[in-house]
């Protein structure tokens, strides 16, 4: 879907405050087409985010004055990164793709479905799920959560979470788990369009990070029908 360009600033805005950026940071970049950089000598992660056209480098000087003369599409490569910070440990986290939406279709299922609002039933799906899963999509962050739950021999078995934390009042960062054993079902467009719906009614604007490895959780993105808009590139120093 088409995202309006009101919530572009949006998205902008909310990623200059979560940067430590002057709110019209990315405006002003667009207009004068160079690269937002923010030296920060405390940093133990250094990012690079590409938006709308517009792009940001954090972390320590010695890093921004290494990159810069490299162009934002070598920057948003991982690789890039992790030489660049070298000497300083730089290590995991990896490139994401951002995609946004205001506005999205439901998605009807196809019988009744229950849906929780607690945390016991997150939990319980997060410990049928592999760690690698349960540490990218990272229940634990996103504070609400509306878990499709299934009767099973008179329990109540979570098949998938979709949930979302807030973003400086602005954004609702997504994230979808879906139980292995219950996947290629369409339970994880499903249990993501639940809580996609919450937090338009919330009046956030939605976001959805996915690895740029992530095969699955991209299609999911695009099946949901939220928009590219991004990247975002990551290291942790030593």
């Amino acid at each position: 879907m088409t995202l309006d360009p009101g919530s572009a600033a949006i998205i902008q805005l909310a990623w200059a405050r979560r940067l430590g950026l002057d709110d019209d940071a990315f405006g002003d970049a667009l207009a004068s087409g160079e690269r937002i950089v923010r030296a920060d000598e405390s940093a133990r992660t250094v990012e690079f985010v590409r938006l709308f056209g517009s792009s940001v480098l954090v972390g320590p000087r010695n890093i921004i004055e290494a990159a810069a003369g490299i162009p934002d599409e070598e920057m948003a490569q991982h690789v890039t990164l992790l030489k660049l910070t070298r000497e300083q440990g730089g290590h995991g986290l990896g490139a994401a793709a951002l995609f946004f939406a205001d506005d999205l279709p439901l998605q009807q299922p196809s019988e009744e479905l229950t849906v929780s609002h607690g945390n016991p039933e997150a939990i319980e799906l997060e410990g049928r799920c592999p760690p690698d899963d349960v540490n990218e999509v990272g229940l634990s962050d996103l504070e609400n959560r509306y878990t499709v739950v299934h009767e099973l021999d008179g329990r109540r078995v979570p098949l998938a979470c979709g949930a979302y934390g807030e973003w400086e009042g602005l954004l609702a960062n997504m994230g979808v788990l879906v139980d292995p054993d219950w996947r290629r079902r369409g339970l994880g467009a499903l249990a993501g369009s639940i809580a996609a719906h919450e937090a338009l009614a919330a009046g956030l604007t939605l976001q959805w990070r996915a690895d740029v490895s992530n095969t699955g959780c991209l299609a999911l993105a695009r099946k949901l029908g939220l928009s590219a808009g991004g990247i975002q590139t990551s290291v942790h120093l030593r």
